[in-house]
Parts: C-alpha cells; sequence; structure tokens
C-alpha cells in the first residue's frame, strides 16, 4: 500500500510558477507508476500529467503539454509537477495518484492511491 502527500499550493497569479511536491510512503515506490490529475468545483476530474516506474516515459494532457514537468525521485519517494504559465483555468485541486500497472495511464479509474490533495489557485 502507498500513502500520498501533495504539497506545494497556493495562489498565483496568471503568467506565474509553482511547484507541487507528492510524497510516498513505503518502500515500494519505484513499482508505481504515477498520475497527477485535478479537479475544478463542479467539474469531473481530469487527469495532467503521468511518469512511468523508471520516470523514462511521460504522458502530458493536451491542456498543460509546454507548459508542465513531471518528474520522479525514487530514493526520496517524491514526484514532482512543475507548472509556468499558469492561467486562471488551471485553478483545481491538485491530486496526485499511484497504480501498480507498468504502463502510463490517463484512465483516472486505474489508480489505486491517492492523496489528499492541494489547492491551486491562479488569478487573473
Amino acid at each position: 500500500q502507498v500513502q500520498l502527500v501533495e504539497s506545494g499550493g497556493g495562489l498565483v497569479q496568471a503568467g506565474g510558477s509553482l511547484s507541487l511536491s507528492c510524497a510516498a510512503s513505503g518502500r515500494t515506490f519505484s513499482r508505481y507508476a504515477l498520475g497527477w490529475f485535478r479537479q475544478a468545483p463542479g467539474k469531473e476530474g481530469e487527469f495532467v500529467t503521468a511518469i512511468s516506474r523508471s520516470g523514462g516515459m511521460t504522458s502530458y494532457a493536451d491542456t498543460v503539454k509546454g507548459r508542465c514537468t513531471i518528474s520522479r525521485d525514487n530514493a526520496k519517494n517524491t514526484v514532482y509537477l512543475q507548472m509556468h504559465s499558469l492561467k486562471p483555468e488551471d485553478t483545481a485541486a491538485y491530486y496526485c495518484a499511484a497504480t501498480p500497472r507498468v504502463e502510463i495511464t490517463r484512465s483516472i479509474t486505474l489508480y489505486d492511491y491517492w492523496g489528499q490533495g492541494t489547492q491551486v489557485t491562479v488569478s487573473s
């Protein structure tokens, strides 16, 4: 089992940058592919980005491609999400999630473990 704790959210002006972190418990962190999802009020959860177990493969939603970078440090049991050129429409609660699947997946239903979320608010 994996426990995930996000941090780094906050309020930022449009065009600004923000970095999120997600720390995981357990000794099997490297056995999980990881993803970031977000959910805005009144909207369904949305895939943002994912990274493979080794970090060698990544995937990004078109809405954030070129503005976000996912990375992971398996030695520190941590996954990161760096965001820049933020827009008001990026405002949402951001969640990291883990799946034991070998391949990257964008499907929210295939992630077994979730953090509690961290709020990102982008002001115009």
